[in-house]
């Protein structure tokens, strides 16, 4: 196999087929505060929403507020006492949980903040409701740029992530789907997802992300799993300044032999807006439109997915990516100039959507890449025969509140009718 990268088209990035889309925001996310030092800034998905709100796509897609996940429903992943520790928590009583944040390594990237429970809820909440309407055959896409917190551990907060809502969500899934698929664009390697489905074959995960000197550490080319899970955990390992073009050379081929081989019948995405060019954190050089190909090349498979945030610390540029891919999701390219919005003098001096690369030097060689896919395609070798299913009564399903029509006055205004029945009005596309 001869590695090579053909020059990426932005014009190439365009609608392809119609979904229904399920978009899951709670207006309390953006009021959480990890610190004003801290570059975990929650306000983005905030932005991301006003810009999603003034771009007319409400139009275009069922809106809910998911009900925050329950202690019960966190503890199909996590431990009981760790669940407990976070719910208990708070900066003003955290001298009395001084060894419980060592063993659970909440305190300098993970500090304790005012709502930190609700916020895990939040983000496990939008999650496991998109997996459930995804099961239920509700809707084709489910939106939760809320969640995306692929570093959380079973028993441990890590790398700005406390709860595993992508773990949560795809627990959710399993239920009704023999194999998921777990793809992860972060720049950071999604190691807690990883960790947790390491030793079954009815989760494959795949992560791309820079590798070498780098949080976590982890994700070299040879952790591929064990025991059943063996070659079911794909690891692409990249360096500094990746580019559009390099990126989908390495990432269509990838991704098209999983699709073609494993046949997933549901996949999650983590869209870590980190792996953006110019991120505070981050070393990639991809523009807003390299990053929507990978959202797009998913979209075009037709398999139920369930699109999740992550990373991503130059806020400016995450909510104008988050933006545009939800835009595609919904099969609209949105116009290069920004609406007036809530956030507005964000956007200056140019006040344009597109998130542009800058001249980095790409240090993943034609030599390097193809090493890599070497090694990836010869482990993928041995995932051709579908994984066994264990066959088990289907649980009975979560809770969706959004399927009841609420009678209560808030929920009413003078247009007559609930909001929920207003905002499952969607607009058609010869409206006008």
């Amino acid at each position: 196999m001869v590695y090579q990268a053909k020059p990426f088209d932005p014009l190439t990035v365009k609608a392809t087929r119609k979904d229904r889309v399920a978009y899951f925001y709670d207006a309390d996310v953006g009021s959480f505060s990890y610190g004003s030092s801290h570059p975990m800034k929650p306000h983005r998905i905030r932005m991301t929403h006003s810009l999603i709100m003034n771009y007319g796509l409400y139009k275009k897609m069922e809106i809910y507020r998911a009900k925050p996940a329950t202690k019960q429903e966190m503890c199909q992943f996590h431990s009981d006492e760790y669940i407990d520790f976070l719910s208990r928590v708070t900066p003003d009583n955290l001298e009395m949980f001084q060894k419980e944040s060592v063993k659970f390594n909440v305190g300098d990237d993970c500090p304790v903040f005012d709502g930190l429970y609700e916020y895990c809820s939040i983000s496990g909440g939008g999650s496991m409701e998109g997996a459930a309407r995804l099961n239920r055959g509700k809707c084709d896409v489910a939106i939760n740029y809320a969640g995306g917190l692929h570093h959380a551990k079973k028993s441990e907060a890590s790398g700005f992530c406390y709860l595993n809502d992508i773990v949560l969500g795809i627990i959710e899934l399993l239920r009704y789907h023999p194999r998921v698929l777990y793809i992860d664009i972060d720049v950071h390697h999604g190691d807690g997802v990883e960790e947790a489905f390491y030793t079954t074959d009815r989760v494959m995960t795949c992560s791309f992300h820079k590798y070498g000197e780098f949080f976590p550490g982890t994700g070299e080319l040879r952790d591929t799993g064990v025991s059943k899970g063996r070659y079911y955990s794909v690891n692409v390992p990249l360096r500094d300044g990746i580019d559009d073009a390099t990126y989908k050379s390495v990432f269509e081929p990838v991704i098209g032999k999983i699709m073609e081989w494993y046949q997933p019948s549901a996949v999650v995405l983590q869209c870590g807006g980190d792996s953006l060019s110019g991120d505070r954190l981050g070393c990639f050089n991809l523009s807003m439109r390299g990053h929507a190909n990978c959202v797009n090349y998913m979209k075009s498979f037709g398999v139920p997915m369930l699109v999740v945030g992550g990373g991503g610390y130059t806020m400016r540029n995450v909510s104008r990516t988050w933006a545009f891919e939800t835009g595609l999701l919904n099969n609209v390219i949105l116009d290069e100039n920004l609406p007036y919005n809530d956030y507005y003098e964000y956007y200056g001096p140019d006040y344009q959507l597109d998130v542009r690369p800058s001249n980095m030097f790409n240090v993943n060689t034609p030599e390097y890449l193809d090493k890599v896919l070497s090694g990836i395609f010869a482990n993928l070798e041995n995932t051709k025969f579908a994984p066994s299913v264990q066959v088990n009564d289907v649980p009975r399903d979560r809770e969706d509140l959004g399927d009841v029509e609420e009678d209560t006055a808030a929920a009413k205004d003078t247009r007559g009718g609930s909001q929920y029945a207003r905002d499952v009005v969607i607009e058609r596309d010869d409206e006008f």
